[in-house]
């Protein structure tokens, strides 16, 4: 029987054969999705685009929600097996009318790849005054996921993957402020508590799924060179965090370690279709492979003890059903 990932527990590299080196295609190479169903959320751009192409190309019928469909159409032209559908992770409602029209269709969902997200904005807050890489990067997930359980009830052996980042290395989550509605606002931390949610959520998820053969994964696709994700991003911010010198050129070491977007999908699709991953759930990936624990802030990678604590998932879970309103499982 499948165990949990409390703790940590489950948290030890397999020895995949992969690296951050290796790509989305060599990822799937040889594994047949004909038949399969997946969402994959900002599957339009980036490391989401990536993803999509590979699974399609693998045989997987692949449904991008995107909150611009005309721009989804574009950056999507030419790809066989997609259906572009309107939702905008922010807007509660539409989340609620995407799953709605998804689970009238029938349809199983083999594949929830919950992997859009923002980073380094501003103050901003939903309709319902949560912050919004908080509203965005996680509760989206926890909304979308819970809405689309019966689908992937169905499929019977289905996996969610959340996009997450070692960036939740910023931050625990803070249960006594999540909103900073008392505390002074940092983007980094912002999104560091948003990302530690994820992989909370991930662990319990999957631990709660197991009864209904559904397992979770979380993951860090890697520093990634040409993306959207940090449009908003400062000069100055960029040069806090040591990535850009003081007249603004990226740094030597930090453009070596960047990830093409090819092998920023790679784990994401390792993650959504390996066989190695089975008989096991609720952990923390990296560079294609499980990633180890750690218990201090690392530079190394790994995932931090604290967004593997029994205790604060349960504790998260049942803020997450307040915040949304939806009791799910």
């Amino acid at each position: 029987m499948r165990r949990s990932n409390y703790q940590g527990a489950l948290q030890k590299p397999l020895g995949s054969g992969f690296n951050a080196q290796t790509t989305a295609f060599e990822v799937v190479n040889g594994i047949d999705l004909t038949g399969k169903i997946a969402i994959v959320t900002g599957g339009n751009t980036g490391i989401g685009l990536e993803t999509t192409k590979v699974l399609a190309a693998a045989g997987a019928t692949v449904i991008v929600p995107a909150r611009d469909i005309e721009k989804a159409r574009k950056n999507l032209g030419g790809v066989s097996n997609i259906e572009l559908e309107k939702m905008d992770l922010i807007d509660p409602g539409s989340i609620d009318e995407f799953a709605d029209k998804f689970l009238k269709s029938g349809r199983p969902l083999h594949l929830l790849i919950n992997n859009a997200g923002i980073m380094w904005v501003p103050l901003r807050r939903d309709n319902r005054g949560i912050e919004s890489q908080l509203a965005v990067n996680y509760l989206s997930q926890f909304h979308l996921t819970a809405r689309l359980w019966p689908a992937l009830v169905q499929a019977d052996g289905a996996r969610v993957i959340n996009v997450s980042s070692q960036g939740h290395h910023f931050g625990s989550f803070n249960f006594s402020d999540p909103n900073f509605e008392h505390r002074e606002y940092e983007t980094l931390q912002g999104y560091g508590q948003s990302k530690t949610a994820c992989n909370l959520f991930t662990m319990e998820l999957d631990s709660r799924g197991r009864e209904f053969n559904i397992s979770a994964f979380s993951l860090h696709p890697g520093s990634i060179n040409g993306t959207e994700l940090a449009r908003e991003a400062s000069l100055e911010l960029f040069q806090k965090m040591g990535f850009l010198d003081s007249e603004g050129n990226l740094n030597p070491e930090v453009a070596a370690s960047l990830k093409t977007i090819p092998q920023g999908a790679a784990t994401t699709v390792w993650c959504a279709t390996s066989p190695m991953l089975n008989n096991i759930g609720g952990v923390y990936c990296e560079d294609g492979d499980i990633a180890e624990l750690v218990h201090e802030t690392s530079q190394q990678g790994g995932v931090m003890s604290y967004s593997l604590d029994e205790a604060s998932a349960k504790q998260l879970w049942s803020l997450s059903e307040k915040l949304t309103g939806i009791t799910f499982l």
